[in-house]
């Protein structure tokens, strides 16, 4: 299939730029695989679309402050870090602006943080490897990049959303799901961002099961599709981990005929990751680079609950893997019609 495949026109002004003030408020578009229909409904009214032995799975990552401003040695010209992993203590994996300007050995300062930073090596996709380094050197360095981080890291917006990066509170507790516990993820799970308390309790109520897993989102999530045959594409891999508790907890609703809602693609992509050749979900995790296209054979997932995402997207891709290229783009060119709000902070759609 070609890329241009997976294209559709999406008016600028139903890009979300704000959160709703209540989470559980969005729109939601209902797509039933089996009749190729869908219908418009809210988000609030999940609970109804389930039955008691349900299982609905969530990515419980937690955005961590990822974005940093510096200025390179001697000249002092502007520099944006996105951090993406951890290589060890005090070395980082980042995206960089203007990364032409930063070659191995440059330098870059953070205001009057005693720390600076090394490119000490330029990888694929336009990626660098810094070192954090204070004068001197000492143990300490590790700990000095997460103070950094925590005092002037930028909880890492969207470029699609028009206003500067996330550093109010209401940004830091907004671009974050309710369930996220686990710190190492550069972009919010964002189907999960539309569950508060009450719904979470409305599941239990109906008996239906909500289980945590984690995907730390990084940057194969969102990096573009840069070839034009979708199958040669491939996600850079992403840490997971799934509890010996999430794993039993899934293989019991499965065994006992329940469905297995996995709560976004990062959370697909986990499940699909974790499950065996018998369709059992193993404890552990590790790294992933699965990269689900159209004519994946999913083994574990049953529902999908997800937001609408890019055109030509890795994510609009998987999508159209569960339910179909055509009856996603319908559902999709619906949406844009029915002026539903897209994208990280917009509406979402349930597969089922």
């Amino acid at each position: 299939m070609r890329l241009s495949d997976f294209d559709y026109s999406l008016p600028e002004e139903l890009i979300a730029q704000e959160p709703l003030e209540q989470r559980d408020a969005s729109r939601m578009l209902v797509v039933n695989r089996p009749t190729q229909t869908f219908e418009d409904s809210k988000f609030e009214l999940l609970p109804e679309y389930l039955r008691a032995g349900d299982v609905v799975v969530v990515n419980n990552t937690r955005v961590f402050p990822a974005r940093l401003n510096g200025q390179r040695e001697p000249s002092g010209g502007r520099v944006e870090l996105l951090l993406t992993r951890e290589v060890e203590p005090a070395v980082w994996e980042a995206l960089v602006r203007p990364a032409h300007r930063l070659k191995i050995g440059a330098r870059v300062r953070f205001g009057d943080s005693a720390l600076s930073a090394e490119v000490v090596a330029s990888l694929a996709k336009g990626l660098k490897v810094l070192r954090f380094e204070i004068p001197g050197g000492g143990d300490e360095e590790g700990r000095l990049v997460e103070t950094l981080l925590n005092e002037h890291g930028q909880t890492p917006l969207p470029r699609y959303i028009h206003r500067p990066s996330g550093t109010s509170v209401a940004d830091r507790e907004r671009y974050q799901t309710v369930f996220a516990r686990e710190k190492g993820a550069i972009a919010a799970p964002t189907a999960g961002m539309h569950f508060t308390p009450s719904v979470v309790s409305a599941l239990h109520a109906r008996q239906v099961g909500v289980v945590e897993i984690t995907l730390h989102v990084g940057y194969g999530t969102f990096e573009p599709v840069r070839v034009d045959v979708v199958e040669q594409h491939q996600v850079a891999s992403e840490l997971f981990h799934v509890s010996e508790a999430s794993a039993a907890a899934i293989n019991e609703t499965r065994a006992a005929g329940g469905r297995i809602i996995a709560v976004g693609t990062t959370t697909t992509r986990a499940l699909e990751s974790a499950v065996d050749r018998h369709g059992i979900i193993q404890a552990g995790g590790g790294e992933t680079d699965l990269t689900i296209t159209p004519g994946y054979n999913f083994r574990i997932t049953d529902v999908l609950l997800t937001n609408f995402h890019l055109p030509r997207s890795s994510l609009l891709l998987l999508v159209a893997a569960f339910a179909g290229r055509d009856l996603t783009l319908d559902a999709y060119r619906h949406a844009v019609a029915a002026l539903y709000r897209f994208y990280s902070y917009g509406d979402c759609m349930f597969v089922i």
